[in-house]
């Protein structure tokens, strides 16, 4: 157990050896265009006509980008704060005190509860919004699709040398959708048109991303983009990534409203336990070798 907190073996001033990834493989000297994914105000989603333009803004950042960022969601700022806040209390702790509290069992405070309650509604109505956007029937993505959630918290200390290596290697995530709450340091990078581009926090704002499973039901209309984290070699930086997904039994496939003889089915039809067990046979691999096995021979 020990092992697994860094804070018990890194000395911040080196980076040791097995952390240093393929040359191919790292970001090099960080200066990265920033990236402009769309900023949707969710609070002009009352009205008619707004909401309108609202379905139309994600469905045009999930095509282009696979990820938007949205602000005015509904989750309050304190709601925010007071979570970041137990998260950051729990990595400035020292070794020992933080090895009493780990455990692999999931512990969350009241504080996380109601975070992960608030947020889950927030996705809830983006994937309300999505079902507008994909012409589906209201309440689609809660048939199953998005009944269990669980939250990731990332910390990632200063790094002595970023060029040789990352925070976290590029990915796309296995599930529906993610929602990402970064603090006011970048690291989170987007693969657009082969290139790695920053996504500039924006204040009170969560970072909203497709997986694998929206890309599939979406019948390759959504696209779940790769991602990475990069370090920075001044600043820590804390992230909250929470992510919806289905039920292990559930049986994923291309909505039918999706295809017709015009549009046919781009992917198989599995189970979602399957498909995890692919994504994590795959960790080392490209993110889209994952996809091959569940493609029909349909283009």
């Amino acid at each position: 157990m020990e092992k697994k907190i860094v804070s018990s073996w890194f000395n911040g001033k080196s980076l040791p050896k097995n952390y240093i990834i393929p040359p191919e493989k790292r970001p090099g000297d960080i200066i990265i265009p920033a990236c402009q994914i769309p900023v949707i105000d969710l609070s002009m989603a009352n009205g008619v006509a707004d909401q309108t333009i609202i379905v139309e803004q994600i469905m045009q950042a999930a095509k282009k980008f696979g990820f938007f960022q949205v602000i005015n969601h509904g989750v309050g700022k304190d709601v925010i704060n007071d979570a970041m806040e137990v998260f950051n209390e729990f990595f400035e702790l020292p070794y020992e005190e933080k090895s009493h509290l780990y455990s692999e069992e999931i512990n969350v405070k009241e504080v996380v509860e109601k975070y992960c309650r608030e947020v889950k509604e927030v996705g809830m109505k983006i994937l309300d919004l999505i079902c507008e956007g994909l012409l589906l029937e209201s309440g689609y993505f809660a048939k199953g699709y998005s009944e269990e959630s669980f939250l990731a918290v990332n910390h990632y200390p200063p790094c002595p040398e970023p060029r040789l290596t990352l925070g976290l290697p590029k990915h796309c995530d296995p599930n529906i959708i993610t929602l990402l709450h970064q603090e006011n340091v970048p690291g989170l990078q987007v693969c657009v048109d082969d290139n790695w581009l920053l996504v500039q926090p924006c204040p009170g704002a969560f970072v909203v991303n497709m997986g694998y499973q929206m890309q599939i039901i979406s019948n390759g209309r959504l696209k779940s983009a790769e991602h990475r984290v990069v370090t920075n070699a001044e600043k820590a930086r804390t992230t909250a990534a929470f992510f919806i997904l289905p039920s292990k039994d559930c049986v994923i496939q291309p909505a039918k409203a999706l295809v017709n003889i015009g549009d046919p089915p781009l992917f198989k039809q599995f189970q979602y336990a399957e498909f995890v067990e692919t994504f994590k046979a795959h960790t080392n691999r490209e993110p889209e070798d994952v996809l091959e096995y569940y493609k029909t021979d349909c283009k």
